[in-house]
């Protein structure tokens, strides 16, 4: 696998873990952006705007827009994808007691 798609698939992991981690599943694109830097995921917010266009599209995430951020939501599938229950192409699985 090429690294790229390695890196992508992890970003798109962290980021719905993120999520998962916080208790009503709810964290603007800021936030989120921060929180890739810290797992060493430094990505542009257009990038990350993007990355967050792909979840929704395969119902991981809702978003909605508020001025120049976006507060993005987990969604149940999302939430499933993020603890290891459900598989989708293009998101790196989660490790043994994720």
């Amino acid at each position: 696998m090429p690294f790229a798609k390695f890196e992508q698939e992890d970003r798109r992991l962290v980021l719905l873990r993120l999520l998962a981690e916080d208790t009503d599943y709810k964290i603007n694109s800021s936030i989120l952006q921060q929180g890739l830097g810290m797992y060493g995921h430094s990505i542009s917010r257009d990038k990350l705007h993007s990355e967050i266009a792909w979840l929704t599209e395969q119902d991981l995430v809702s978003y909605e827009e508020l001025n120049s951020v976006q507060v993005v939501t987990l969604t149940q599938r999302g939430l499933d994808v993020a603890q290891g229950r459900a598989v989708v192409p293009g998101v790196k699985r989660p490790g043994p007691g994720a």
